[in-house]
């Protein structure tokens, strides 16, 4: 069986010609699927019922994403959900909200690729509980698709879309790519291409290849130290020459798409958070160009602690002294294990 929510708008058109039907059904097909979210065939009362079996007959399916337990912060603005997929794997994804007097909120859905992650990064929950499967291109759409219901019964839409849940978005490439072409095209759910952005740990074959594809999405690295020792502490899985390598990646992207990187950097108690290493970074990267966003590390299970705030503030000194654009990532969720590096879907053991 293949999931309609996999197919290009393109492949749409000729699905829907090589079945026998006008090639305006295509574009009803496709209004359904990225603005009705049906949950199955029978949920798209605008198809006519000899179309729908003819899909079902050349072997198309609607899979969807079923939520099994849901949890809100306190302020209501960031919403987990444990996701059930067709095969029975569950996944995190998570809503986050900005909201300013009675504008329309902000509403980014973070959202995951793989189940678990091979990246190994210590102080990540999803990093140490192995790595089980990517996920499909629609089972990564599905995660959006799922919010954007629940947001639309509020008369509130999606704004950003940021591949920063469970994975590493460019191991699972091929899938990925096409989950952002999906989310972007303007006849299918038609996110503009610079409300989205790719985190990746470092995968540098995925990082060139992206610089290639011709994308207006902004690439997040995660680089958490300024030198190669201890980013291999942090970072298992990082090469003896990381470090450098993406420093130049970060150029390399910006030249070929025009968009500034991010540069992320997880602030570790004791590990990577003194004034002499916050000065190590600022001569790695004045002059780069790059953003960096400093993240006071959220508790896991890895017993790392976060910075003192004063101790936080004075590394973002340091950076912007030698004028090295940063900011303090202002976290949400936390307490309901929902923020950066919190992802794990232990709440399946109580389910």
């Amino acid at each position: 069986m293949t999931d309609l929510y996999s197919v290009l708008p393109d492949d749409v058109d000729k699905l829907v010609t090589s079945i026998g039907q006008p090639r305006y059904r295509a574009d009803q097909l496709l209004h359904m699927l990225y603005r009705e979210f049906p949950k199955d065939m029978s949920d798209m009362r605008q198809i006519p019922s000899e179309m729908k079996k003819a899909l079902a007959s050349a072997g198309y399916t609607i899979g969807s994403a079923n939520e099994v337990h849901r949890v809100v912060s306190e302020d209501g603005q960031t919403t987990k959900l444990l996701l059930k997929l067709c095969d029975g794997t569950l996944i995190e994804t998570v809503l986050m909200q900005y909201r300013k007097g009675n504008s329309h909120p902000r509403s980014t859905i973070c959202v995951s690729t793989q189940v678990g992650c091979q990246m190994g990064c210590t102080f990540c929950a999803t990093g140490q509980m192995g790595f089980e499967r990517n996920l499909k291109a629609e089972e990564i759409v599905a995660q959006v698709l799922h919010f954007a219901s629940v947001l639309q019964e509020r008369k509130e839409h999606v704004t950003n879309i940021v591949f920063m849940g469970m994975g590493e978005p460019l191991a699972n490439y091929a899938e990925t790519i096409r989950a952002v072409r999906l989310l972007t095209h303007a006849r299918a759910f038609g996110l503009g291409q610079r409300h989205i952005t790719i985190s990746t740990v470092g995968v540098m074959k995925g990082i060139d290849r992206l610089a290639e594809e011709d994308l207006q999405i902004g690439l997040a690295i995660s680089l958490h130290a300024p030198n190669d020792e201890l980013r291999r502490k942090l970072v298992p899985t990082a090469g003896p020459h990381s470090v450098k390598d993406l420093i130049s990646a970060t150029r390399i992207y910006f030249k070929k798409t025009g968009r500034r990187v991010t540069l992320e950097y997880a602030l570790i108690e004791g590990v990577n958070d003194s004034p002499e290493i916050a000065a190590e970074l600022a001569t790695l990267l004045k002059g780069n160009g790059a953003h960096v966003n400093l993240i006071p590390v959220n508790p896991t299970a890895g017993g790392f602690k976060r910075p003192r705030w004063k101790r936080i503030t004075e590394f973002e000194h340091v950076l912007r002294e030698s004028d090295v654009n940063c900011t303090v990532r202002v976290e949400k969720g936390s307490e309901i294990s929902a923020a950066c590096g919190q992802l794990r879907t232990d709440v399946v053991k109580n389910l």
